[in-house]
């Protein structure tokens, strides 16, 4: 069973590693995120919850540089890293591991790990961290010099996370871990995130449709319905939450006489 956050405040206090002011982004026409604002602090995981399409992959986007905001500003580190290089967003020491995990499917799981840790100078560590990466997932180690279009869905998952790790990032962006996976396979991944926050201080930005795993495993999070935040708490009391737990967590309540109260609309109070 994968344990439950230490805290529902940050480690080192309330000191933002991330903070977006007002933010909004589009593809086209089509606005995807409306004055999103939120902050990531210094040590804890962080979740935006969300149906499909309600705006969370491109929220992680604008951050990483890949989509440039319309308005509003992206801080990283108290830096403003609004629409820079993603290389440069790299750099800073922000990493994100995308949406279909997108390894390289002709390269190695070793040189996968490689390309992870190519904006590194300290070797010495990198190698140490490739020893680290290999002890959360013993999996690739035994299947470093496979090819990593052979892996499966999961162990490809576990391979666009450890290639985030080998940057050695202050913060992750972690784009639907549990997309395509068996609950196994999702508890595993989500087992090993919560390691990762709690031994190495990796802070996590965690974007999830599977609501349970999310608020098990996250400190504090932010509900995004059709581009905007409606909603943000500590973890724990968002799981108490009616609305949360009704159109979130699938814990209908019933009406006088029993029936599921279909029709009932969220309130977000």
């Amino acid at each position: 069973m994968m344990a439950a956050p230490a805290t529902t405040s940050a480690p080192n206090g309330d000191v933002p590693v991330l903070r977006l002011a007002n933010v909004e982004s589009a593809y086209g026409p089509v606005k995807a995120i409306r004055g999103v604002s939120l902050q990531v602090r210094r040590g804890e995981i962080a979740t935006v919850l969300g149906s499909n399409g309600a705006g969370k992959t491109t929220i992680l986007k604008t951050i990483s540089g890949i989509l440039d905001p319309l308005k509003g500003t992206v801080e990283f580190k108290g830096e403003d890293i609004t629409a820079r290089d993603p290389a440069d967003v790299v750099r800073r020491g922000l990493s994100h591991v995308p949406e279909g995990r997108e390894v390289f499917p002709l390269l190695s799981v070793r040189d996968n790990l490689a390309m992870g840790a190519y904006t590194r100078t300290d070797r010495d560590a990198a190698a140490r961290d490739l020893e680290a990466v290999f002890a959360y997932f013993p999996i690739l180690k035994e299947r470093e010099a496979q090819d990593a279009g052979l892996l499966s869905g999961g162990q490809q998952q576990m391979l666009a996370i450890s290639r985030a790790l080998m940057a050695a990032p202050e913060l992750i962006l972690l784009d639907e871990p549990s997309l395509g996976l068996s609950p196994k396979l999702t508890r595993e991944i989500f087992e090993i995130v919560v390691r990762i926050n709690r031994e190495r201080g990796t802070t996590i930005l965690l974007v999830e449709q599977n609501a349970n795993m999310a608020l098990n495993a996250a400190d504090y999070g932010y509900v995004l319905e059709n581009g905007r935040i409606v909603m943000e708490d500590t973890c724990a009391h968002l799981r108490e939450k009616d609305d949360i737990k009704e159109f979130y967590l699938g814990m209908k309540q019933a009406g006088v006489r029993g029936e599921r109260r279909w029709k009932k609309k969220k309130t977000w109070r």
